[in-house]
């Protein structure tokens, strides 16, 4: 049975979404679901948020390019049942260049059919880049689940109504008419202010089933554990960020039936 693919995307930046598809694949892990992360962003900040050194020529770049393939890029992490295909400067290079390919939308989907169907992983989270460029498009284009990370702050709603347009056009052209809203997570959340209150009941009025129950609140250490290399769970396992994470992976595995 082939593995579901999960894009987590916001063109907005800075709202928790690397976070995310870190510690979410952790999560998935620690439940004992082989997982890979897919690190789409040149910046790579999911790959050192890991541990994981950058690579010259180690990412989805030349398979995304036809040469190579991505199975050869795939690395593990310290994590049990978690492995990672990092990225790299040279991923940059795949906005302008890609566009000059034939079926270019469907150049990633292409390269994760193999590790889609192979059996190795249950679940596959794409990382996608703070912008709706290629890469991102590409992403959207090769998932099964679109993953929204949500800031709980002033003009968060805006942004959303964006990401989903987009993923409306990448369905309605035919790029990925299979693609489903998975759900919403919400993120930064601060207990002390009435406005990321309102977010969360604006955005649970709104979509109801689509929000996911668990609310990733804002915390320092959640910041902190990247510079270190590690997971949340790796960082400090008993903090308020871990237990939060803990929970949105259990919500994934039962919404998503992953086994």
């Amino acid at each position: 049975m082939s593995c579901p693919i999960f894009t987590i995307a916001n063109q907005k930046g800075g709202v928790g979404k690397t976070t995310t598809a870190i510690n979410l694949s952790a999560a998935l892990a620690q439940d004992g679901i082989p997982v890979l992360l897919v690190d789409m962003d040149p910046q790579g900040n999911a790959t050192s948020g890991l541990g994981i050194e950058k690579e010259e020529g180690v990412s989805l770049y030349d398979p995304m390019m036809g040469e190579g393939n991505a199975t050869e890029m795939i690395r593990e992490t310290p994590m049990k049942n978690f492995s990672i295909l990092p990225s790299e400067r040279d991923l940059a290079a795949v906005e302008t260049e890609l566009g000059r390919k034939e079926n270019y939308l469907a150049q990633l989907r292409n390269c994760l059919a193999p590790l889609k169907k192979g059996g190795k992983f249950k679940a596959i989270i794409l990382d996608c880049p703070p912008a709706l460029g290629m890469l991102s498009m590409n992403g959207l284009a090769a998932a099964d689940h679109l993953l929204i990370a949500l800031q709980c702050e002033y003009l968060a709603l805006e942004g959303l109504g964006q990401i989903l347009d987009t993923m409306e056009q990448i369905k309605s052209a035919g790029a990925n008419k299979k693609l489903q809203l998975g759900g919403i997570i919400m993120t930064m959340f601060d207990g002390r202010t009435k406005l990321s209150e309102q977010v969360v009941n604006d955005v649970r009025n709104h979509f109801k089933k689509d929000a996911f129950k668990t609310v990733i609140p804002r915390s320092i250490r959640l910041s902190e554990a990247p510079s270190f290399g590690q997971t949340i769970f790796d960082y400090d396992n008993f903090s308020a960020g871990a237990k939060a994470y803990r929970s949105l992976g259990k919500e994934v595995i039962k919404r998503f039936k992953i086994k």
